[in-house]
Formats: structure tokens, C-alpha cells, sequence
């Protein structure tokens, strides 16, 4: 979604951009995907039983690694060699393999990689959460059984990546300045060049509307503040469900009157299986592709809670925020650099209900609620809009594509 919003940002600022996925499920003709070929389905296969034998087959932690073992070749592609610059994005799960990067590089094209999460600087995670071995070396992986050893998977990876990137430039973009301050740290990136640019986001689709039709379009109750939750799989645990939930029965316990008055709004995926567990009325929504439907979540929103425990920055919020929703987020990766405390939203202490739960009651009866929906348009509009994301990039391609001339 980044991504895509990246290149409709690119090609509205004078770049001619087209994305290259793996699997294609739009009629853009921006949008490429790679040839049809068995090989896809079981470059994804092979990768994941290679991980489920490191794993001793438990389905634990399964799909929180990506050793990038299979992919495919893109540099016999047209659009690749039309291309003057090659954009990385999110590149697991069958995409693309180390090997291909590798020969990407030694294309002599200039490559800029996007991290959309810390995976390009450490061996096999896409989250660190408290384990810093990256700065040195991965090994002992705590994603590993039994904590991994001094030359497990993550020490295997830690190298083919060393190698892949041994005399080759990238130039790494993170999408907050937290992100990039981690990746400063990797010391799998040390001498390349790292910087931060935010994702755009388009304000004509993203933008305040009348919450009372929205409502009526969705269903839920017009006399009710609404606290909206999401996210692509709401049982996830690092999305912090559960430091919602302990919030709102806080809530609920020191400011009775609000269970006749809040509802809470769940978007996403197994949504339903979390009535019943709020002391507010709940409104499970389910999994929602469509974007406009999506808009309408936001503007039937009073206030958008997004406790994670880990994040870089989040377009949840930056999309809520350009609808004119106050946030509520814990202080951890980019979401206090979305979040101006006490002045667009409220950021939390980290894993802190009862200041989770303080921000919620804030926002909802005790800020000028007005002046923070009008701040956190404002907020989006001067940071993330398509024209400021695309000139950013357009001095980064600029950069790239200097130096390897300048190489040559």
C-alpha cells in the first residue's frame, strides 16, 4: 500500500514510476507483476519448509522470519533494463532472493531501498523488539527454538547478507527517524548511506467528512463516541490488543456512565472474536479492501487507538489524522513522530494502560477536540503529502544516480 502510494506520488511529481509485485491484482497498467511461473508459489513454499525445519516443524514464529533463499530474477525484465533507477520495497516471501539483490547491484543500476521495517538490517527478523544483537552480529535469535545458538539461521543469514552488499551502495530510506536511528545501528549497514522519508498519503481520498452519513453508511449508532481499532489481523499480538482492552475495563470502572455512551469499532481481520471481551458495546467490522468504506471507518471515528508494541510509522494513524481523528498511540518507533502530544493526539507511556487509558478519556471529553481534529489535518498535509514525499525522493534518486556516474 506504501508502495503503491509512493509511485501514484512519483508519477503525479514527474517521475514516470511503475511497480513491480509479485502477485498483480489491479488493472493499473503502473503496476507490473512478475511472469507467470510454478516457480513463484514454490519459491514461497521452498522458503517457508526451509524456516519450518529451522523452526523443528512448530508453526511458531513462522511467518515472523524471512531468510530470502528463493526469489526471482527481475534484471531480464523490460521495465528493468528501461529503468534509470531500481526502488526496493518489501521484498520477502518468495519476491525476491538475497542472490537477486545481489545481481540487482551488479547491474550498476543505482538502488534505493525503502525500509518499511527493520528486516534489511538485521539477519532475520522483521522486529527487534528489545534484542539489540544486530548492532554487532546476529546470532542467538530469540525467534529460534531454544533462543538459537553462536551459529544458527540468523548468523547463517547475517553473512549471505554481508556478502550481498560487500562493495555495493545502496541508499536505505526509512520511513520515520526512528528507523533510520536503528538501522544507523546495524552493523550489517555500516558505510551505507541511510536516511528517512515518511510515506505520502493522498489528502483527495483521505480527508474529513460528515460523520453522522458516515455512520449511517456503516451502521453503527449515532449517539455513542466511537473508539476505532485496526488493523490487518487484530489478534496480533504485537497490534496490543490486549492493552485496549485492560484500558477500556479501566475506563469502565473509574467513569461508569461511559459504557452507555462509547462504543468500540474493530477493523480487520478476526475482529468478530474480541465481542465480548470489551465492557463497551463492540462493533466488529472484519477485514475491508475497499477504500472508500475505509474512509468511512475513520470519519465515523471520534478518537483512533493504536496501542503497538512496536511500529515504524504506522499509515493507520496517518490516515485517521487526515480524516481530522485524534490519535492515541504508545511512545515507541515512529508513533510520536505522527502524534504530537497534547496537540493533534495523546502519546502513552509505553505498555501503560492506565495512560493509554488517560489519553482515550482526554481526547474524548477533556481536549478542544475541534482544535485537535483540525491539527492533525494540518499535520498530514504539511508532512505527508504526495508533493513533499516525492521531492524528497526525487533528491535521493538525484544522489544515486550522481554517484554512480560518478563510480563509473
Amino acid at each position: 500500500m506504501a508502495a503503491n502510494r509512493l509511485m501514484k506520488a512519483l508519477n503525479n511529481n514527474g517521475v514516470k514510476a511503475k511497480m513491480l509485485v509479485r502477485d498483480k491484482e489491479t488493472d493499473a497498467l503502473t503496476v507490473v507483476g512478475l511472469p507467470s511461473s510454478p516457480w513463484l508459489r514454490w519459491a514461497f513454499l521452498w522458503e517457508r519448509l526451509v524456516i519450518f525445519c529451522r523452526l523443528h516443524f512448530s508453526r511458531k514464529h513462522l511467518f515472523e522470519i524471512d531468510i530470502a533463499n528463493a526469489g526471482t530474477d527481475i534484471t531480464r525484465l523490460r521495465e528493468f533494463h528501461e529503468a534509470d533507477i531500481i526502488h526496493l520495497h518489501w521484498i520477502n516471501q518468495g519476491m525476491l532472493s538475497l542472490g537477486n539483490i545481489r545481481k540487482i547491484l551488479r547491474s550498476g543500476k543505482p538502488v534505493v531501498w525503502t525500509m518499511h521495517d527493520i528486516w534489511p538490517a538485521t539477519a532475520i527478523c522483521h522486529l527487534t523488539l528489545e534484542c539489540r544483537n544486530f548492532t554487532t552480529q546476529c546470532n542467538h535469535c530469540r525467534l529460534l527454538p531454544g533462543g538459537g545458538s553462536g551459529k544458527d539461521l540468523s548468523t547463517a543469514v547475517w553473512h549471505r547478507k554481508r556478502r550481498m552488499v560487500a562493495d555495493e551502495n545502496i541508499y536505505y530510506v526509512a520511513c520515520s527517524h526512528w528507523l533510520e536511528s536503528e538501522a544507523k545501528r546495524s552493523a550489517l549497514l555500516k558505510g551505507q548511506k541511510i536516511t528517512s522519508i515518511p510515506n505520502p498519503i493522498d489528502t483527495h481520498i483521505y480527508k474529513k467528512g460528515d460523520k453522522v452519513e458516515a455512520r449511517k453508511r456503516l451502521g453503527l449508532p449515532l449517539d455513542r463516541k466511537l473508539i476505532l481499532f485496526a488493523s490487518q489481523r487484530v489478534t496480533n499480538e504485537n497490534k496490543g490488543m490486549s492493552y485496549l482492552i485492560e484500558s477500556c475495563l479501566l475506563l469502565s470502572t473509574q467513569y461508569p456512565e461511559m459504557k452507555d455512551q462509547t462504543g468500540i469499532v474493530i477493523l480487520g481481520g478476526h475482529a468478530e472474536e474480541l465481542v465480548g471481551q470489551l465492557p463497551f458495546e463492540t462493533f466488529p467490522l472484519g477485514y475491508v479492501n475497499d477504500e472508500q468504506r475505509i474512509v468511512d471507518v475513520y470519519n465515523a471515528a471520534d478518537v483512533f487507538v493504536l496501542p503497538s508494541l512496536s511500529e515504524n510509522l504506522p499509515n493507520t494513524i496517518m490516515e485517521a489524522m487526515a480524516c481530522g481523528v485524534p490519535c492515541v498511540g504508545f511512545k515507541v518507533g515512529g508513533i510520536s513522530e505522527e502524534i504530537d502530544h497534547l496537540h493533534n493526539g495523546y502519546v502513552a507511556a509505553y505498555r501503560q494502560a492506565g495512560d493509554l487509558a488517560k489519553g482515550i478519556r482526554w481526547v474524548l471529553s477533556e481536549a478542544d477536540y475541534d482544535v485537535l481534529s483540525d491539527s492533525a489535518i494540518h499535520k498530514v498535509a504539511q508532512h505527508y503529502s504526495q508533493q513533499s514525499v516525492a521531492l524528497r525522493y526525487l533528491d535521493v534518486y538525484q544522489q544515486a544516480m550522481a554517484f554512480k556516474h560518478y563510480r563509473l
